[in-house]
């Protein structure tokens, strides 16, 4: 046993890197819990949140004007309109009485439910009514003015992925899934052990001819300490006996996942300290190279992390936030904090010059050299995605025509704690993708679809991108890995109405969900609708104009099956995996391959690496889905 004037010199002082190694080897994760969503800001997620519902659940007009069948509007214009009979009108926050039948159209609020047999809204200023009918003065298409369910969040989609702060934009998405508990990671619970007979706590009588002294540290630390993301827990003072320090050091340790003290540094004292964790624990390390902080004890008692922190306020304070406030946080699922608001470089140039002040929501990604670059965000005013996928906010002068490519810029960060995502992605939404997200430390990943990830990734903006599906126009990228997955149609239980593949779309009356023009699997329903049209001697375009509902995609790979499941739909595009996931029936049609494509510059980013990692890691994620295998 190591006698004590030689404890008292400190003579074999650690680095400061072996302190933090020494905490890190802590563990001081508590296990995740559950709480209301009313008591969730500050938390960290511990699991991903999946969309169980669309947002917005209906289609709904985002113009006022006049639900209309596009059809009927082709070919309108000022010079030649089409006359249409009024059939009724629909009001926002309720459900329509109206059916828009050929040559009808129904007046129509902002924000109300698409009536039945509507797919397009004609703004009213393209209109006139007389004598109970509307003259439309312009063509519109199917989805014109529509916002379709599932548009903001799409039912299946992954909202918040595990390792989210859980800041008020969150909250806000939280609340529009109708979400009212949350799986959170647990607040490591720290108590706090204050040595030292000459200590009082404050609103106590105090003695100073005694020479006693309030308690500075113990709140000084607890404060600290809830900052960090931690439960303080304050415990009574100790004294230099050995059986009352043993007592409240063994009973904290007992209740808490890290115990810490702070107090007497007189030789008396130490001793005690050093034969209760030697006695009930493990001493790691005594004394730190470093100042303040030199007095500084690390190691276990019973199952429990155990820092002595030195006496003095200031000391002790320095020595938490330096070497044991990133340990909290750390198993608190909480990042390191800094200013509220961050300088970068624009990644793209973004015109403006509307002569107001702009409040431009932005995100931010470091390039391969680790500068910020700041990118603009706006999916909408209505989208609440856009609250979760921006950063922070930059004012934009009213006489600014535009910021340029690589000009500075500062960022007024919605939080002090915002990060740069270590990974930022965008493409293809897919299942798999979803799980190898998960494993990684902190990435953002935007899915908006094959095609527009091509078109950001040629930009430079995002690290990767993951594609899915043929393409006629590629981008220089390098390859980071693949899989494939097997797509068709997803059709109810039992497939009542025996669909044997993409000819029966057309030949019979049924009603089908298409994905969006972004998507890869749209592209390769494409070319096999094309295949089949060749087949037929006959042109795609005659083809899907047979096939009701084609035109009209929806944004996320599960939308088709939950309108079939909602009987809204006799068959959707999507995967064998979504299918036997919400127990449908699946008719195979082909294999598609997902890729993921990484700017050339960004190849060595560390994020990078990481998701190159997940990827080649993923055999199990693979086995997991149904038709689901490594290219």
């Amino acid at each position: 046993m190591v006698g004590v004037s030689e404890r008292k010199e400190f003579r074999d002082l650690a680095p400061p890197e072996e302190a933090h190694e020494a905490i890190a080897s802590l563990d001081l994760e508590p296990d995740p819990e559950t709480v209301p969503l009313a008591e969730a800001r500050g938390r960290v997620l511990a699991e991903r949140i999946d969309a169980e519902l669309d947002v917005p659940g209906f289609d709904r007009a985002s113009m006022d004007g006049y639900a209309v069948r596009g059809r009927d509007t082709f070919g309108a214009d000022e010079a030649d309109p089409v006359t249409l009979d009024l059939a009724g009108s629909v009001h926002a926050g309720s459900e329509p009485d109206v059916t828009v039948g050929e040559g009808e159209a129904a007046e129509i609020s902002t924000g109300a439910v698409m009536p039945p047999g509507a797919d397009a809204v004609v703004v009213v200023e393209r209109t006139e009514e007389r004598d109970g009918q509307v003259v439309v003065r312009k063509a519109v298409a199917p989805g014109d003015s529509v916002m379709l369910a599932g548009a903001d969040v799409a039912a299946g989609a992954r909202a918040l992925g595990p390792g989210t702060r859980i800041t008020p934009r969150e909250i806000g998405l939280l609340s529009a899934l109708g979400i009212d508990e949350v799986p959170v990671r647990g607040r490591p619970v720290v108590g706090i052990v204050s040595t030292g007979d000459e200590l009082v706590r404050p609103g106590e009588e105090l003695r100073s001819e005694a020479g006693q002294i309030y308690d500075v540290n113990s709140y000084t630390t607890a404060a600290a300490v809830e900052e960090a993301g931690g439960e303080a827990r304050l415990y009574p003072h100790a004294g230099d006996d050995y059986e009352e320090m043993e007592r409240i050091l063994v009973e904290a340790a007992e209740e808490c996942d890290l115990v810490l003290s702070s107090g007497s540094t007189s030789a008396s004292a130490v001793d005690v300290i050093y034969r209760v964790i030697e006695e009930r624990g493990e001493l790691l390390l005594h004394g730190v190279a470093v100042k303040p902080g030199k007095p500084m004890l690390v190691g276990r008692v019973g199952d429990s992390a155990y820092v002595g922190l030195p006496g003095y306020p200031v000391s002790a304070l320095t020595i938490f936030q330096t070497f044991v406030a990133p340990a909290v946080r750390r198993a608190a699922g909480l990042p390191e904090p800094r200013t509220a608001t961050v300088e970068g470089s624009m990644a793209v140039r973004e015109r403006y010059g509307e002569g107001r002040l702009r409040l431009m929501p932005v995100g931010l990604v470091e390039d391969e050299t680790g500068e910020t670059l700041v990118y603009p965000v706006d999916k909408g005013s209505g989208a609440t995605t856009s609250l979760v996928e921006a950063d922070g906010v930059v004012e934009v002068h009213p006489d600014t025509e535009y910021l340029a490519e690589g000009e500075s810029v500062e960022v007024r960060l919605f939080s002090p704690d915002v990060r740069e995502p270590t990974m930022f992605g965008v493409g293809e939404d897919d299942p798999a993708l979803s799980r190898l997200l998960d494993r990684l430390e902190r990435p953002r990943y935007l899915a908006v679809g094959s095609r527009d990830g091509r078109r950001r990734l040629r930009g430079g903006v995002p690290d990767a991108a993951v594609v899915a599906g043929p393409s006629d126009r590629e981008v220089e990228a390098a390859e980071l890995g693949e899989w494939t997955r097997e797509w068709g149609l997803v059709v109810p239980p039992g497939n009542p109405d025996d669909v044997t593949g993409l000819a029966d779309l057309a030949d019979e009356d049924l009603r089908f969900v298409n994905r969006d023009t972004n998507s890869g699997l749209r592209a390769s329903l494409d070319e096999a609708v094309a295949e089949l049209a060749t087949d037929r001697e006959t042109t795609s375009t005659e083809l899907t104009d047979a096939i009701d509902g084609y035109e009209l995609g929806t944004k996320a790979y599960e939308s088709p099956a939950r309108a079939v499941v909602d009987g809204k739909a006799d068959a959707g595009l999507g995967l064998r995996q979504t299918a036997e996931s919400l127990d449908l029936g699946f008719v195979p049609v082909g294999t598609e391959t997902v890729r993921v494509r990484v700017n050339p510059d960004r190849a060595e980013k560390a994020g990078v690496r990481e998701l190159e990692r997940a990827v080649r890691d993923a055999d199990d994620v693979f086995d997991s889905l149904a038709g689901y295998d490594r290219a």
